[in-house]
């Protein structure tokens, strides 16, 4: 497993904490599988036209201090989702119009705000924890709620859960691997579009 890395120094050019920045620009040390850049995602269609992982920075600040935790035990955060324009929202929702599955582009969701991400972990074979579900199953089964799971796979919940909480996350009850910034609610929609060149 790679050294932890220390968070980016403040200087001159360090970026305001609610710019958007790629998280790729301050660490090298997380995992992607940018699922709505590809058709293997409950859509069954890509929405974005590139796999990139943009975050409010102090987003990035927080995200960056968890995965430093996860790897001095071993692990490292895999990303499936993390910033999401809203003319993306919009593009979910005309395709599963159902706020069960795709939140109303109206209200906006933490996503379209630069401070939420969708994750689970990896060990240093860079193979996924078993979670129980797959991402994006919308099923009682991916509530931290849900009891009748093995022992391993409650443990593996209870341990991404504890060290997110610990670096200014939360979780969201019905889906194990989303989590929020903690004050992320008070940043507003944005339609932020990334380049993909």
């Amino acid at each position: 497993m790679a050294l932890t890395k220390s968070l980016p120094k403040e200087t001159n050019t360090t970026p305001s904490d609610t710019s958007f920045v790629s998280l790729k620009a301050f660490s090298s040390d997380f995992v992607y599988d940018m699922k709505y850049a590809t058709t293997a995602n409950f859509l069954k269609q890509a929405v974005y036209d590139c796999p990139e992982c943009y975050l409010r920075y102090k987003t990035v600040k927080s995200l960056i201090e968890a995965n430093n935790e996860f790897m001095t035990k071993g692990y490292k955060i895999k990303l499936f989702d993390c910033y999401r324009p809203l003319s993306i929202q919009k593009k979910m929702w005309q395709i599963v119009s159902n706020p069960i599955y795709v939140a109303d582009p109206n209200k906006g969701s933490i996503h379209n705000r630069g401070c939420a991400i969708d994750i689970t972990l990896v060990n240093s074979n860079g193979e996924e924890l078993d979670m129980g579900t797959p991402f994006d199953f919308f099923g009682e089964e991916s509530s931290h709620n849900y009891k009748n799971l093995s022992e391993d796979i409650k443990r593996n919940r209870a341990f991404l859960k504890e060290v997110m909480l610990k670096h200014n996350f939360k979780s969201f009850d019905s889906e194990w691997w989303h989590y929020n910034l903690v004050d992320g609610n008070l940043e507003k929609l944005a339609n932020f579009n990334w380049d993909c060149n």
